[in-house]
C-alpha cells in the first residue's frame, strides 16, 4: 500500500502510472489499489495525489475506475463537456500550487452529449435554454475549429475540444503555464473510448519522457 506521504514524482512518472492503470482496466486485470481501511486512515491528515484529472461529468467516465486508482491518488474535477470556468481554474491551480500535483489531464470521451449539443446548435442555429446554453456557448469554438479542419463527426469534434481545452487551460492560468515552463507540470489531453475503455493521448504541453507524448510549445 502506498502512503499519502510518498515521494513526489515527475510528470513523466505520473503519466506512466495512469497509462499502466488504464491498460489494466482495458485488459480486465484491474488491481483496485489503495481502497482499503489502512489507506483511508493514512489520508486523514493530508493528501498527495500524483495527478489531477479534469474530465467530463458523464457517468461512464469515472476517472478512478478507468485508470485503476484508489483513495488519494487523483484530484478530480468534472464538468459537463469538461468546460472551463473560474471554479475549475481555481481547483486546478490549487492542485498545482498547494498539492504539488505534477500532471494535469484533460479527459474527453466519444459520444459526448455536451459536444453533440454544441454541434446541433452550430448546425441549426437553435440555442438550448437555461444554463445548458452556457455549456454550449463555451464548446462552440471547438466545434467551429473542427469544422475549419474539415472534421464534421461528433467524435472528431470531441478530440478537437479536448485539445482546445488543454490549450486554453495553459493560456488562462499564469500559475499553471509557469509550472509547465519550469518543467514541474505537464498538461495532456486524453480522449476516452467508451466501448474499448482506452484513453488515447491527443495533445500535450510540457516535455514528458515517453515517446508517445506529443511535445507542444506553450500557446502564445
Amino acid at each position: 500500500m502506498e502512503t499519502a506521504s510518498e515521494q513526489i514524482i515527475t510528470p513523466a512518472q505520473a503519466w506512466q502510472k495512469l497509462r499502466e492503470g488504464n491498460e489494466r482496466f482495458v485488459a480486465g486485470t484491474a488491481r483496485h489499489p489503495n481502497q482499503d481501511a489502512p489507506r483511508r486512515s493514512s489520508l486523514v491528515e493530508g493528501q498527495n495525489p500524483f495527478a489531477v484529472i479534469f474530465g467530463c461529468s458523464d457517468s461512464r467516465l469515472a476517472a478512478e475506475i478507468i485508470f485503476d486508482l484508489g483513495l488519494g491518488d487523483a484530484f478530480v474535477v468534472r464538468t459537463a463537456g469538461q468546460v472551463i470556468d473560474d471554479a475549475v481554474l481555481g481547483s486546478l491551480e490549487y492542485s498545482v500550487g498547494t498539492l504539488g500535483v505534477p500532471l494535469i489531464v484533460v479527459l474527453g470521451h466519444d459520444n459526448c452529449g455536451a459536444v453533440t449539443a454544441a454541434k446541433a446548435t452550430v448546425d441549426t442555429g437553435e440555442m438550448p435554454t437555461g444554463y445548458v446554453r452556457t455549456l454550449v456557448e463555451r464548446i462552440t469554438p471547438s466545434v467551429l475549429a473542427a469544422q475549419r479542419k474539415d472534421l464534421h463527426e461528433v467524435n472528431d469534434m470531441v478530440v478537437e475540444h479536448t485539445k482546445q481545452t488543454a490549450e486554453r487551460l495553459v493560456e488562462s492560468s499564469r500559475l499553471i503555464s509557469a509550472a509547465v515552463e519550469e518543467g514541474q507540470v505537464a498538461v495532456i489531453g486524453l480522449s476516452y473510448r467508451l466501448a474499448e475503455g482506452n484513453a488515447e493521448l491527443v495533445s500535450g504541453f510540457g516535455a514528458l519522457e515517453h515517446p508517445a507524448v506529443l511535445r507542444s510549445s506553450l500557446p502564445k
